[in-house]
C-alpha cells in the first residue's frame, strides 16, 4: 500500500480509499469479513456519507467491534439532498445536522476528514466557512472541503478563509478517471476534471496544493473489466443508467480497448491500468474504489504496483487510434 500525509490528518492516509457505497453497506448489513481483508491489505481510508443509506451504520459497527478508530481514516460527507428531493441542503443547518448523525452513527467523536457532497453556488460561501470552521474547533471534524463543488467555488471559500484568519478547503472529491463524463450521470450537481477539456481544473489543484480524492475512477464501473471495447450493447445491459448516460460514447470505448491493449501487454486488468493511470497522474490524487467482494478490492491494490511510462500514460490519456 500506498500512504499520503495530508497536513492536519494525524494519520497516512492510504492512496486507494474504500468507498462505502455497496449494496451490501447501503443496507446496513454486516459485512466484517470483507472489511478485515481490505484492512489488512493496507486500506485505512474509508469514504462514507449520510446519502449512502446505512453505509454509516455498517462501517460504524465494524470499527466499533475491531476497536481500531484511531488507525482508521474517516471521510465523511452530508449537505446531500434528501433521498428522493431535489431541495439543496447546503445550509449551515444541514450542515451541523448531518455532521452530528454521522458521529452518532459512526460511533466516534470525530470524522478526520468531512466534506459537504453538493454544493448550491446560490449559496454564499462565508457562512458555510464559518460553520465548518466552528466544527472543527469543536473537535467534530478535522480538515474539510467539498464533493462535486467547482474549483471556482472552492477558490471563492478560500478566499472567503484567508481574508477571516480561518481555514479553508483542503480537500476536493471531484469524479476523475481514464474515460470522461460525456454528460452528468446524475442530471445535474456532479463535478468531473477528466479529460482534456478540464486541463484548467487539474492545473489549479495542482498549483494550489487542494488535495483530491478522485471518486469514479473506473468510470462507475465502465472500466471494470465487465465488458470488451467491441461489447457496446453488452455494456448497456450490464451497466447501472447513470453509467450509460455518463460514459457510453465512442470516445471511451476508444479508451477501453487502449486499456484493454495495455492489460495484455503488462499482464493485468482493465481495471487495474485504469486505477494506475490514475494514481500516476500529476495530481498524485487518492482513488476512492468500491467493490462488493474482497477479491475484487485486493486485485484492484496491484494497481499500485503497476509501473506505466509517460508515453503509455499520454497514449491512454489521447482518445484517437494512435
Amino acid at each position: 500500500m500506498e500512504y499520503k500525509n495530508i497536513t492536519d490528518v494525524n494519520k497516512p492516509v492510504s492512496r486507494i480509499v474504500f468507498g462505502t457505497a455497496t449494496p451490501a453497506m447501503m443496507r446496513g448489513e454486516n459485512v466484517f469479513k470483507l472489511l478485515d481483508e481490505i484492512f489488512a491489505a493496507g486500506v485505512n481510508t474509508f469514504d462514507t456519507a449520510r446519502s449512502y443509506g446505512m453505509a454509516e451504520k455498517s462501517l460504524g459497527s465494524w470499527i466499533a467491534a475491531r476497536d481500531n478508530r484511531d488507525a482508521v481514516v474517516l471521510l465523511a460527507k452530508g449537505a446531500h439532498p434528501a433521498a428522493g428531493s431535489q431541495e439543496m441542503r447546503v445550509t449551515s443547518e444541514a450542515i451541523r445536522e448531518d455532521v452530528e448523525k454521522s458521529l452518532e452513527t459512526l460511533k466516534t467523536s470525530y470524522l478526520d476528514i468531512y466534506m459537504l457532497h453538493r454544493d448550491n453556488p446560490k449559496v454564499p460561501v462565508g457562512p458555510l466557512v464559518e460553520t465548518l470552521n466552528e466544527l472543527r474547533e469543536e473537535g467534530k471534524i478535522g480538515v474539510f472541503g467539498g464533493s462535486n463543488w467547482s474549483y471556482e467555488r472552492i477558490d471563492e471559500a478560500n478566499e472567503y478563509a484567508y481574508a477571516h484568519d480561518m481555514f479553508g478547503f483542503d480537500v476536493s472529491s471531484p469524479a476523475y478517471s481514464l474515460a470522461e463524463q460525456k454528460e452528468d450521470p446524475w442530471g445535474g450537481g456532479c463535478v468531473d476534471i477528466s479529460g482534456e477539456k478540464h486541463s484548467a481544473e487539474r492545473d489549479w489543484y495542482q498549483d494550489k496544493g487542494v488535495e483530491v480524492f478522485a471518486y469514479a475512477g473506473l468510470a462507475h464501473g465502465f472500466l471494470s473489466g465487465k465488458f470488451r471495447s467491441d461489447e457496446e450493447k453488452r455494456a448497456v445491459k450490464l451497466l447501472d443508467e447513470y453509467a450509460v448516460k455518463g460514459y457510453c460514447c465512442p470516445r471511451n470505448f476508444k479508451k477501453l480497448a487502449k486499456a484493454e491493449q495495455l492489460a495484455a501487454k503488462k499482464h493485468a486488468t482493465v481495471p487495474q491500468i485504469a486505477l494506475a493511470w490514475l494514481l500516476q497522474q500529476p495530481l498524485n490524487p487518492m482513488a476512492i474504489c468500491s467493490a462488493s467482494a474482497a477479491r475484487k478490492m485486493l486485485a484492484n491494490l496491484k494497481a499500485l504496483d503497476l509501473e506505466l511510462d509517460a508515453e503509455e500514460l499520454r497514449w491512454l490519456s489521447s482518445g484517437d487510434n494512435e
